[in-house]
């Protein structure tokens, strides 16, 4: 008596269509069976990094440059450049000797230097620049305190307006 059955053994020599069921592009007779297709790998933009806020504290005095990208915020003093592709905030208090290269400058303390191709200048009550400014926009708040040229509103290709007529300097001292 046989614990086991034994299989039909098969014929060494392959059918047709067994040959045929290895290759993808024959289907097996029988029922279709639909393999869903999926899409193409497409990356999912990944949200933009909030800028991050570096700080000179009030206790603090720095010579040299700062560069990158990033908000800065200075209540301290600084002696040198600033050049970043983020916002710089000058405290009340707070004094920077340099020239100044930001998207968005913000002065409640004193800077002594220039400003280049700001988009956006504010000069709060506490303020004081001493140097020229080139901005897109420009707010000024009573009390706060400006020597040197300003220049606003204006892009570098001229007005696409035409409603300017004046060269986009106006001098202002105190």
């Amino acid at each position: 008596m046989a614990l086991w059955k034994e299989s039909a053994k098969t014929p060494t020599t392959e059918t047709p269509e067994a040959t045929d069921l290895a290759r993808p592009d024959i289907q097996p007779p029988g029922p279709k069976v639909e393999v869903p297709v999926q899409p193409a790998f497409r990356p999912t933009p990944t949200p933009a990094k909030p800028k991050a806020e570096s700080l000179i504290a009030p206790d603090i005095t720095i010579e040299g440059k700062i560069e990158g990208e990033g908000h800065v915020r200075i209540a301290g003093n600084f002696k040198g450049d600033v050049n970043v592709r983020g916002d710089l905030t000058i405290e009340p208090g707070a004094k920077v000797t340099g020239g100044v290269r930001a998207e968005k400058v913000t002065i409640a303390g004193e800077l002594i230097g220039n400003i280049e191709s700001a988009v956006h200048v504010e000069l709060q009550q506490s303020g004081a620049l001493t140097g020229d400014l080139k901005a897109g926009s420009l707010s000024v708040a009573a009390g706060s305190r400006m020597r040197g040229q300003a220049e606003f509103g204006w892009d570098d290709a001229g007005d696409s307006h035409g409603t300017h007529q004046a060269s986009g300097r106006d001098r202002m001292t105190s």
